[in-house]
């Protein structure tokens, strides 16, 4: 049972993340300010479900921008050669730079575990082809960054 419990306060954190991540790039607010929102304002917002892990939310929030010129790289890597990654839908780019962030910095949650969370997310937020690009681009990374998880040898050199 607290597994489960865990698994939906981290679904709740990673959606309140890819909300407040969103909410960095349009207001230029810090991460530290928007963790600060978030945890004694907007986490109410969640009383009649799971409360989100704060800790998750604020290592996912605070991770992002600190690795973003890394995570934007990678993704763009994954993308079509047509697609450039700024003109990318807001909440698209937020969603896809948290679930970047997980597969580069989050060793400790299965590949599989985050490409399914933040394709849940998208549902959340799109009805038509966003799910299979966020699901596309996720897959594409976690296969170049945890090669060991797909069958592959894991090879550090990976860009």
């Amino acid at each position: 049972m607290t597994k489960n419990v865990d698994s939906a306060a981290r679904h709740a954190a990673r959606l309140a993340a890819v909300q407040a991540i969103y909410q960095m790039e349009l207001t230029s607010l810090d991460a530290e300010a928007v963790i600060d929102e978030f945890v004694e304002h907007r986490f109410v917002e969640f009383a009649s479900t799971t409360q989100p892990d704060s800790d998750f939310f604020a290592d996912l929030v605070r991770g992002v921008p600190n690795r973003q010129k890394e995570i934007d790289r990678a993704i763009a890597k994954c993308l079509a050669a047509d697609w450039k990654f700024s003109r990318i839908d807001s909440i698209l780019r937020a969603i896809l730079r948290a679930g970047g962030y997980e597969l580069i910095a989050r060793g400790d949650v299965p590949a599989k575990v985050v490409i399914d969370e933040y394709l849940d997310i998208t549902h959340a937020f799109f009805q038509g082809d966003e799910p299979g690009f966020v699901n596309a681009a996720l897959d594409k990374l976690a296969r170049g960054k945890r090669v060991a998880e797909f069958g592959g040898r894991d090879d550090k050199r990976q860009s």
